[in-house]
């Protein structure tokens, strides 16, 4: 075995049974303990493990397919350790755990044999991504196209009808919220409540066996790991992508008063990080926080990655709390971090997917468009700048007052956010998102000015308070027509952004049908059918969800939409696009017009310079006023006619043709997409050609505290 593969630690086979591989650099002594197969709280065996180094191990025949098994560690007493003999820890590399009856765990040894055939890993370029954020179980748990059995698992997810639905909706890759093995909080059991989004890892190797179906459940560790991999194995048949969000900032042994199960109990001071008299730093708001400035911490994360990645074939990670990982022995956050660039040169992980979510609570916990070349990163900014533009603005229009930005923040979020990421990095490592797990759905968005948290337990506490929101009038739903349309226009305006925009976009389940969770914003400890996904649809449903595949399917079909590279004045860059804005009257813009409040209608006219695919040119046109306006297309070179894609006015397709200098009469707060006919007077730019003009200036909204429970 070479060093950096993650069978150096935790259980390997060998001719005899197994050996087991744990490492702690202040543990004094180390025990394995077999429990009976049929009764894992009944020790059978306490077998002394053998000290080389920082490691212990042991082979020995008791340990096979099926034996439940824990660790005992003793070490020193004093600040910064928690050793406890007494208490039975979880070696943190096992690949399934089982809960006894009385309520604890223990790491069993897993029969992984997997028939992975022949398909391939689906290789879907950045640009080409259209991820969507999905939980296993709510996803399927009231689908009524599959047995009951299957509903809300993992099989349930790969079922042909989930399967079907997502190839359908045209994206490639499905967001998986955390299967690692995770517990509820102390806290939530206390009250009767569960952790439904899963940010709570007991173990980042086990896969999470709830979501298994009961056969594979009766089956034991092996059955779920195998239902796990069968669910990755028909998603890449069917051509999908499946990326995890992964939690390696923290772990499920909370604070000081928290539960131990495993890091705490092997060498609490190696794992997390403490403050100079040995209690827990929360920069994560879980209690604790993983100390990746050391390496053995670094170890166990890359080691989980390289699990994933190569033997459970999954094709990305999503980190959360990113931030946290990036922070060195000062606490300081580093983009050259020992830990990110090493995750970056792993050959073990090459090709797979990185995506931060660039925050956590620690000190300058916000850094969106730091990370190092190779992430991509969820971007906050455009988020609340799209929201911004299309809905508190509309609500200060609505009661008389003005809008708070211009059309420049807008043209800097949808042209790829580049004065907020280095030019180096291209648009792909934007990660753009209007809606997330956190915060609230789209039709949420726009029913609720407040959030509505009541069912969660505190008081209110919870969730964030500035969301950027615009209830159109009323709070909730409504039975008056107008206001009802006036807010799926709205929705179509968000939706409509995130995919004309540069950027990786990410939709999240269920808002291409107007999901909702009735104004909760902070839903992590809701499984309950608030939360799940409802496929019984009202008619307007359903014209939402073809309004969403038809602007997926324009975005794919539109390549000057999704450029790789940032453009570069002046220089030649494949991949690129050539990014031209014009106002209302079909002019170049002017610095009035980008910083104007008063005038809030844009036009883009992107033209693609791509290698590999054919030439395309589309016209966007923003108009972020509550007033009617006539608006002039411009003149573009070699432009014949701008034919009509897609209306946010309108609940289905257009039909309109434009000529040149014609003139068009946009509906209050709406966006259309056109297509330009005919060529620039010397050809189709060659591939190598990107010209670029960009505002002359790259306005932002204020920092935007991220939303969620607690910055999940």
């Amino acid at each position: 075995m070479s060093a950096g593969d993650e069978r150096v630690r935790g259980i390997a086979p060998t001719a005899i049974g197994h050996r087991l591989t744990v490492w702690s650099r202040h543990a004094t002594a180390m025990e394995l303990r077999v429990f009976d197969a049929g009764d894992p709280d009944w020790l059978l065996h306490a077998l002394p493990m053998e000290r080389v180094g920082d490691e212990f191990t042991i082979d020995t025949e008791l340990l096979q397919v099926g034996t439940p098994y824990a660790i005992g560690v003793e070490g020193p007493v004093g600040p910064g350790h928690a050793f406890d003999p007494a208490r039975n820890a979880i070696p943190p590399h096992a690949r399934g755990i089982v809960r006894t009856p009385h309520g604890q765990h223990r790491a069993t040894v897993t029969d992984d044999a997997f028939d992975w055939g022949d398909a391939p890993r689906p290789r879907v370029r950045r640009d080409r991504q259209v991820i969507y954020e999905a939980h296993v179980k709510g996803m399927t748990k009231l689908s009524p196209h599959m047995p009951p059995e299957l509903r809300g698992t993992y099989a349930g997810l790969a079922h042909p009808s989930t399967i079907r639905y997502l190839q359908e909706l045209g994206v490639t890759t499905v967001q998986l919220l955390p299967i690692h093995l995770f517990v509820s909080e102390q806290r939530l059991i206390r009250q009767g409540r569960v952790n439904h989004w899963g940010y709570n890892s007991l173990s980042w190797f086990a896969p999470h066996s709830a979501y298994a179906s009961r056969q594979a459940q009766f089956d034991g560790t092996g059955g779920v790991l195998r239902e796990v991999k069968g669910m990755v194995r028909l998603l890449h048949e069917a051509g999908l992508q499946v990326f995890l969000d992964v939690v390696y900032n923290h772990t499920s042994e909370e604070g000081a008063d928290g539960p131990p199960s495993s890091l705490r109990l092997i060498d609490n001071a190696s794992y997390y990080r403490l403050d100079d008299e040995g209690r827990p730093i929360d920069w994560t708001g879980c209690g604790n926080t993983l100390d990746a400035s050391e390496p053995a911490a670094q170890e166990l994360v890359l080691d989980s990655l390289r699990y994933w990645h190569r033997e459970m074939q999954i094709d990305g990670f999503r980190f959360d709390l990113a931030v946290t990982l990036g922070r060195g022995t000062d606490g300081a956050f580093d983009p050259r971090h020992p830990l990110l660039q090493r995750i970056l040169a792993d050959p073990a992980l090459s090709g797979a997917t990185m995506i931060a979510e660039p925050w956590d609570i620690g000190p300058d916990g916000w850094q969106t468009g730091r990370f190092p070349t190779g992430f991509s990163e969820w971007n906050d900014r455009f988020r609340d700048t799209a929201r911004q533009f299309w809905l508190s603005d509309y609500r200060s229009f609505r009661q008389g007052g003005d809008g708070a930005t211009g059309v420049g923040p807008l043209a800097h979020a949808v042209s790829g956010s580049e004065g907020l990421f280095a030019s180096e990095r291209g648009p792909v490592e934007s990660v753009s998102f209007i809606t997330a797990h956190d915060g609230f759905t789209l039709a949420d968005l726009v029913r609720y000015d407040r959030k509505h948290n009541e069912a969660n337990g505190e008081d209110g506490r919870d969730g964030a308070d500035d969301n950027r929101s615009f209830n159109h009038g009323v709070e909730g739903p409504s039975d008056d027509i107008g206001i009802e349309l006036d807010r799926r226009k709205s929705m179509r305006n968000l939706l409509g952004t995130l995919l004309v925009s540069a950027g990786l976009p990410m939709l999240t389940m269920g808002d291409e049908i107007a999901r909702t969770q009735r104004g909760n914003n902070n839903a992590y400890n809701q499984d309950s059918a608030l939360t799940w996904m409802r496929w019984e649809l009202e008619d307007w449903q359903v014209a939402f969800l073809e309004q969403t595949k038809r602007l997926v399917r324009l975005r794919r079909e539109h390549p000057a939409l999704r450029p790789r590279e940032y453009g570069q004045g002046g220089q030649r860059v494949a991949g690129a696009s050539r990014l031209d804005w014009y106002n209302a009257d079909g002019l170049h813009m002017t610095i009035d017009d980008w910083d104007h409040s008063h005038d809030r209608t844009m036009q883009m006219l992107a033209e693609s310079t791509s290698v590999d695919e054919p030439y395309s040119r589309v016209l966007v046109v923003f108009h972020g006023s509550p007033r009617e306006r006539i608006v002039v297309v411009p003149e573009a070179d070699g432009a014949t006619g701008f034919e009509l894609l897609w209306d946010s006015a309108l609940d289905g397709a257009g039909d309109e043709l434009v000529a040149p200098g014609g003139e068009i009469s946009i509906t209050p707060m709406s966006l259309r997409v056109y297509a330009v006919h005919g060529m620039p007077a010397a050809g189709a730019p060659e591939p190598t050609v990107a010209r670029y003009r960009t505002p002359p200036s790259a306005p932002t909204t204020e920092q935007g505290s991220p939303s969620g429970q607690p910055f999940a």
